[in-house]
């Protein structure tokens, strides 16, 4: 664990700030309260979410929103497989 002073951490905070990568930093002030530096971990957007593979075409999901848009779409009743029924 790398320790500086708040003066050293200033002039040399590049170095503080890099070397808070690899190991612990501690900042300490002239009255004794001491500071840790860490990264903060990147944070993903909530809407980053993996792709799912289907059958369906591009037309496909087209149709199927405008059919929902519309109010016509076919509604069916799911069958013991989790197939729809007609």
């Amino acid at each position: 664990m790398k320790v500086y002073s708040y003066s050293q951490a200033r002039q040399k905070l590049t170095e503080v700030l890099n070397r808070s990568r690899s190991e612990p930093v501690v900042i300490r002030r002239r009255g004794g309260e001491a500071f840790r530096v860490s990264p903060q971990q990147p944070q993903g957007s909530p809407l980053d979410v993996r792709g799912v593979r289907t059958g369906a075409t591009t037309s496909d999901i087209v149709r199927t929103i405008r059919e929902s848009r519309r109010g016509t779409g076919r509604r069916g009743v799911t069958g013991d497989r989790g197939q729809t029924q007609h």
